[in-house]
């Protein structure tokens, strides 16, 4: 979406171009501003918007039901083993993103045989934290808050990385060209991100893993591992809304980081065109 300038005489107007793609055609709108940019700008943003978010909610919902009538006629034990290979690729790919050195096939032997590859055995010990909080995420529900968060840093860092792990950070980072929140904002961020997360709100399901997701990247609370902890957040929200999970991998890792260097909702339309995409069979 952008807004275009254009010139007829000597004065100039206004344009909003909005583009996108269904079933392989490019659909484009455009809409006339006027002389100035409206101050309702974002709404009218929001409102071109609306025909593509129809399209897409169209879609996610064949998602769900295609998903779900085909894992409820799955026996107990061919779940089990579906939800340790989930395990093994989220836990290889999540930890690849953060510099692992673990490969996919060193962490199956890890996960399955538990034969330890000559590498670092911070990564090894990383990759089975990992994979043990990620499965018992999914054996009960619990309530996504702050508690649980430092939680899951705790397991996953508590033998690679004891001095930060379960703890907010103290310090201010930079990722990127991305300066954090100050630290000293860090709990207060924190207990503002947990009420919303908390709150009931009218939003699509996907559309929250992926706002949440990028808001809680966005404040950065922990020292290291903040990727981690956000994925394990944004699958948990897709699974109990009874969505299949999103693995981001570790070769698509620069346009998923180039999306969050976007605003929030560059970073959702993202989101959602590579949910679509991962499970494009299920449609």
């Amino acid at each position: 979406m952008r807004i275009v300038k254009r010139k007829k005489g000597n004065k100039e107007y206004f344009y909003i171009q909005h583009t996108y793609r269904d079933k392989g055609k490019v659909i484009s709108k455009e809409k006339y501003l006027g002389k100035d940019i409206p101050k309702n700008i974002e709404i009218i943003k929001d409102n071109m918007l609306e025909p593509q978010r129809n399209l897409f909610y169209q879609k996610l919902k064949k998602i769900k039901i295609n998903f779900q009538q085909q894992w409820k006629i799955l026996p107990k034990s061919i779940k089990e083993k579906e939800m340790e290979e989930i395990a093994i690729a989220f836990t290889y790919n999540t930890n690849a993103i953060e510099g692992s050195t673990i490969t996919l096939e060193e962490t199956r032997e890890i996960l399955e045989h538990n034969i330890a590859p000559h590498k670092s055995m911070y990564d090894i010990k990383e990759t089975e934290a990992h994979a043990k909080v990620f499965l018992d995420m999914l054996q009960k529900k619990q309530q996504l808050n702050n508690l649980l968060f430092l939680q899951w840093h705790q397991e996953i860092f508590d033998y690679t990385k004891r001095d930060i792990a379960g703890k907010w950070r103290e310090y201010r980072v930079r990722v990127g060209n991305y300066r954090a929140p100050d630290w000293q904002e860090v709990k207060k961020l924190m207990h503002q991100f947990e009420k919303e997360l908390q709150k009931k709100q009218k939003m699509h399901p996907i559309e929250k893993a992926a706002r949440f997701h990028y808001r809680f990247e966005k404040i950065h609370p922990f020292g290291d591992g903040n990727g981690r902890i956000g994925r394990l957040l944004m699958n948990h929200l897709l699974w109990f809304e009874d969505y299949p999970m999103l693995i981001i991998e570790y070769r698509k890792r620069k346009a998923y980081n180039h999306a969050l260097e976007k605003d929030e909702n560059g970073f959702v339309q993202y989101f959602f065109r590579l949910y679509l995409s991962v499970h494009k069979k299920k449609q």
